[in-house]
């Protein structure tokens, strides 16, 4: 009679452990799919006066690589007016969504305008995360100006 009650101590005792290891497995890998990036730029110039064109050289950095990552590109100007342009001559038009199929490109932004112009890029992926740069540029008229305000100090 002891021999069964140990017999059977010991059977719940290898079931209960069974239980507990097969609950604890997961039949999904765990993939991950969405690596943080970033968009690097060279310098950019700083004044532009109207019609001239800036080159802005652009670098994806990504922290990993999921082959169904997809990326996207858009501008906002929120001051002054121009033209923005892909390397591959697709001209952008404001807050429409590009596709990015390269990790390093250049942008051309065209003045047609004769004072401070201001565009917001954005790098977007297909899993919401999105990278913004700013872009600032002054005309010589603002930067002659700002000297005088310096001179008359």
């Amino acid at each position: 009679m002891k021999k069964k009650i140990i017999n059977t101590m010991w059977v719940m005792g290898v079931l209960a452990l069974a239980g507990f290891c097969l609950s604890a497995c997961d039949n999904e890998l765990d993939i991950q799919q969405a690596y943080p990036f970033t968009v690097e730029t060279m310098p950019v110039q700083k004044h532009i006066v109207k019609g001239q064109t800036a080159e802005i050289r652009c670098t994806l950095k990504r922290e990993g690589n999921f082959a169904d990552t997809h990326y996207t590109i858009r501008y906002f100007q929120s001051d002054g007016k121009g033209r923005l342009k892909m390397d591959d001559g697709t001209v952008f038009k404001p807050n429409d969504r590009y596709t990015l199929t390269k990790e390093e490109f250049r942008l051309y932004y065209t003045s047609a305008f004769s004072e401070q112009q201001t565009i917001d890029v954005y790098v977007e992926d297909n899993f919401g995360q999105t990278k913004k740069l700013s872009f600032e540029f002054n005309s010589q008229k603002d930067e002659e100006k700002e000297k005088k305000d310096e001179d008359r100090k």
